[in-house]
């Protein structure tokens, strides 16, 4: 009598999808003899494992890590990513540190992209780079459930997605005082934030979407270690002061996951950069409220960078002071990873 209600299943020659339901051991190994399959059976194939984000690294990260030892290839997707982007689900499922975790793999590139033409540029080269270029490598793409209005491509950012950074919304009056870094939908909000710093407080920013800071980082880390075994040649710059060249002023970085994540390209930014986080345990409630306990939302990116700014001088200090609490921010309240 329920015959119809059976899932339906059967296999294709142009490919397959499992549904292993919650076993994530099961799905890592389903997605392992597809990821090696281009070796083992001399069948290239290109596995896509999508799942909550937060059981992924945490619950079965030893099974990644013999995937990368084993050379595998393929996409894991971290779905409904973020500590501040699932609403309502509590500790248990807010994922704030997975993309820390995933920095320890030598072989996976982990990215945290916004929109849809950034999923898109990174899947495309991947495949390019697993399966053309046949290098040793797999990506871990952030996926999320926030709904979201999805631009077009800003013409010529392919190269910066790929590489980690790329500059998306420029100040519309003039010179940028404050550069705002933003990943996932926390970009929105650092969107949002330079209306709030252009509107109220006369200050201008540029917006950058920042796809991996693990990318730079070890772009980073490349370059650093070729200048320490080449001293007499000149210089070379990592891709991430290259593309700051010129560009003046505070960072204010915000991420939906651990302040470490942003803190890795630190090292080359020195008295510059300003990390906004989600620390902490995961808590439930809705996104407004979630990024308020937080502080990694607008109204917190804007106070953060009218801070800085007049901690360097070039911001009236008392207005600092009241900006903070009238974008909603309470100066003596308990820091949000130990609440």
């Amino acid at each position: 009598m329920d015959s119809e209600n059976f899932l339906f299943y059967r296999e294709a020659k142009n490919g397959q999808i499992l549904e292993e339901g919650i076993n994530e051991a099961g799905s890592m190994a389903s997605f392992t003899a597809a990821g090696t399959a281009y070796a083992t059976y001399g069948v290239p194939m290109i596995p896509f494992f999508t799942y909550y984000s937060m059981f992924g690294f945490q619950r079965i990260g030893d099974l990644i890590w013999a995937f990368a030892d084993s050379r595998g290839k393929g996409f894991l997707m971290g779905g409904t990513g973020g500590r501040t982007t699932l609403a309502g689900e509590g500790l248990q499922h807010q994922d704030g540190h997975s993309l820390v975790l995933a920095s320890t793999v030598p072989t996976c590139h982990s990215y945290d992209p916004a929109y849809a033409y950034e999923i898109a540029v990174l899947i495309q080269d991947g495949i390019r780079r697993m399966y053309q270029q046949m290098e040793d490598r797999f990506y871990y793409l952030m996926l999320y459930n926030e709904n979201y209005a999805q631009p077009p491509m800003p013409e010529g950012a392919a190269d910066g997605i790929l590489r980690g950074m790329y500059r998306y919304k420029a100040a519309e009056a003039g010179r940028a005082q404050v550069q705002l870094f933003g990943s996932g939908p926390i970009l929105n909000e650092a969107v949002r934030a330079q209306k709030i710093l252009a509107d109220n407080y006369q200050v201008t920013a540029d917006v950058w979407s920042i796809t991996s800071y693990n990318e730079l980082r070890r772009d980073a880390l490349e370059v650093e270690r070729w200048n320490r075994l080449h001293p007499t040649e000149p210089e070379r710059k990592p891709y991430l002061l290259q593309t700051l060249e010129g560009v003046e002023g505070p960072i204010v970085a915000s991420t939906d996951y651990m302040k470490v994540v942003a803190d890795q390209i630190a090292p080359w930014l020195p008295g510059r950069l300003v990390t906004l986080g989600t620390d902490g345990f995961g808590r439930s409630d809705n996104r407004e409220h979630l990024r308020k306990h937080f502080e990694n939302g607008a109204e917190a990116i804007a106070a953060a960078s009218l801070a800085r700014l007049a901690r360097d001088g070039k911001f009236d200090k008392q207005r600092a002071q009241g900006a903070i609490v009238d974008l909603g921010l309470d100066p003596e309240s308990a820091d949000p990873a130990t609440k």
